[in-house]
C-alpha cells in the first residue's frame, strides 16, 4: 500500500474537480448500479497517471457538452477493497491502473486501458472520452 502523504495530493487532483471517491465495494456497488452513466477512474502513483489520465479526464470532464451523470474514482493500490470491486465490474478486461471506465445502467459501455493511457498525450485521451460522452451521456 502507498503511504497516504504520496497518495493524498494525486487524489485531490480528481476529488477537488468533484470526483467522488469510492473507498469500499459496497460504495462500488450501489454507485454502479444507479441509473445514468457512471465515470470511474482508477487512479494511481505512476507518471502516465499523472501525466495523461488524470489530465485528460480533467480536460473531458471541464469541456464536453455532454458529462456523466456521476463522476468517481479510487486509487489502486491505496483503496484496494474498493479497487478490487471495481475490477470485477470491469471483467473480462484485466486489471489496469490507470484505467477510466464508463457505465451505463451498471453495464461497462467503455474503458480505456493503462496500454491505452501510455505514450498518449492528455489531449488525446480527452478527445476520446468526449467522444464516449457524446455517445453515451444525456
Amino acid at each position: 500500500m502507498y503511504p497516504a502523504e504520496i497518495v493524498i495530493p494525486m487524489k485531490a487532483e480528481l476529488t477537488d474537480s468533484g470526483f467522488e471517491e469510492l473507498l469500499t465495494a459496497d460504495e462500488v456497488d450501489n454507485t454502479l448500479k444507479k441509473e445514468g452513466t457512471t465515470l470511474v477512474v482508477i487512479n494511481s502513483v505512476c507518471g502516465c497517471a499523472a501525466g495523461a489520465c488524470r489530465p485528460g479526464v480533467l480536460m473531458a470532464v471541464h469541456n464536453s457538452t455532454k458529462r456523466p451523470d456521476r463522476l468517481t474514482t479510487s486509487f489502486a493500490g491505496f483503496d484496494v477493497e474498493a479497487v478490487n470491486k471495481v475490477r470485477q465490474h470491469l471483467l473480462p478486461y484485466p486489471p489496469s491502473s490507470p484505467a477510466i471506465a464508463l457505465f451505463k445502467d451498471g453495464e461497462l459501455v467503455s474503458i480505456v486501458e493503462r496500454h491505452q493511457i501510455e505514450g498518449r498525450p492528455a489531449q488525446v485521451i480527452a478527445q476520446h472520452l468526449i467522444n464516449e460522452f457524446n455517445k453515451f451521456c444525456n
